[in-house]
């Protein structure tokens, strides 16, 4: 009998092994040939292998500016950012037991887009823009600590975390509302076009710039992805398995913060990837947190991928933030979540 349990375990391993790589396969693939459809259209209609031939010989290319200066700068943002809002999205998830938490639900997205119109507002002339992604992810943490600890009676409940998170976040956004009317002109437009959600005018300065977040918070959130899976069965089995739960959920909460911040601070306000992107995950990988991160990634990536292509060539010769469109389905996604939740609440 052992032994019989001992190879249904192998075998369901091993089956869910071969299901990741076959999902992450599938979605990568798909990411990359989504690369180069984007690279292909635009205001400027490209061939394939025209594309190609920028890409490989730029010195000898009559569109080398265009895909290599315009468009590829502009892709690999959108694919970080997606990346980045999703993987938090899954992380808060995972952490606080609940479908419906995410960075911009919970308010830790309101308080990044805070700190960064404020910083735009009223200190941008003082500091480099360089600080700008550091503003985002003070906020970012200052309205994670605030949810955290509004939430908090004898433990955080779901329910609790995510009515106080909605909360702060409709006052954080009137804050941001409030800097945006008393603000200059200039500084004012600005701040509205980065709230929107665009990836407009990116340039290879902000793909160096948001890297490094995500080349440091993401080794660390899946060294502690079974941490995660062992609180998701409860406090209690989580102690007894000798997990730090405290310590845990203050790591990964800040890997989220990190993520999250970083994200807005590029993109501006980019709402439900980080709610969307692990719950199509999940359909693919299962719950697993060390799966559902890089699949909640790839995933996050094509959707931000192609809002911003949507916004690019759907109503040329105008450049929609690709923010509209992800809100676009994420809002009823949303309303569908807590229709299906509504009897925890």
């Amino acid at each position: 009998m052992r032994q019989t349990a001992t190879l249904t375990l192998d075998s369901k391993a091993q089956s869910d092994s071969n299901r990741l790589l076959r999902s992450l396969i599938m979605l990568s693939i798909l990411l990359v040939a989504s690369v180069g459809l984007s690279l292909c259209l635009g205001s400027f209609p490209t061939s394939f292998t025209q594309v190609l031939h920028a890409l490989a010989a730029p010195q000898r290319s009559d569109i080398a500016f265009i895909i290599w200066e315009l468009r590829l700068p502009r892709i690999l943002l959108a694919i970080l950012v997606g990346a980045a809002l999703a993987m938090a999205g899954a992380i808060l998830q995972s952490i606080v037991r609940n479908p419906l938490a995410s960075p911009d639900v919970i308010g830790i997205t309101s308080g990044a887009a805070l700190a960064a119109v404020l910083f735009l507002a009223l200190l941008s002339t003082t500091f480099s823009i360089n600080w700008l992604p550091v503003a985002a992810m003070l906020g970012a943490l200052v309205s994670a600590l605030l949810v955290v600890s509004l939430a908090w009676k004898g433990g955080i409940s779901p329910s609790r975390i995510v009515l106080v998170g909605i909360g702060l976040a409709a006052a954080m956004g009137a804050g941001t509302t409030l800097l945006i009317v008393i603000s200059d002109d200039s500084a004012a437009m600005t701040a509205y076009v980065w709230l929107t959600g665009s990836l407009y005018a990116a340039q290879w300065d902000d793909v160096r710039g948001l890297l490094p977040w995500l080349v440091v918070a993401v080794p660390i959130s899946l060294a502690f992805a079974r941490h995660a899976d062992a609180m998701a069965l409860g406090d209690a089995v989580a102690e007894g398995l000798g997990v730090a739960i405290l310590h845990s959920r203050l790591v990964l909460l800040a890997c989220s913060v990190v993520l999250a911040g970083a994200a807005v601070a590029f993109a501006g306000g980019l709402s439900f990837v980080g709610l969307i992107a692990p719950h199509l995950a999940a359909r693919l990988v299962g719950r697993n947190m060390a799966r559902l991160v890089p699949a909640s990634a790839l995933v996050g990536a094509l959707i931000v991928l192609y809002a911003d292509l949507l916004g690019r060539v759907a109503f040329l010769p105008k450049d929609l933030p690709a923010g509209i469109f992800v809100a676009g389905i994420g809002a009823p996604f949303f309303v569908y979540l807590l229709h299906r939740s509504r009897a925890r609440f």
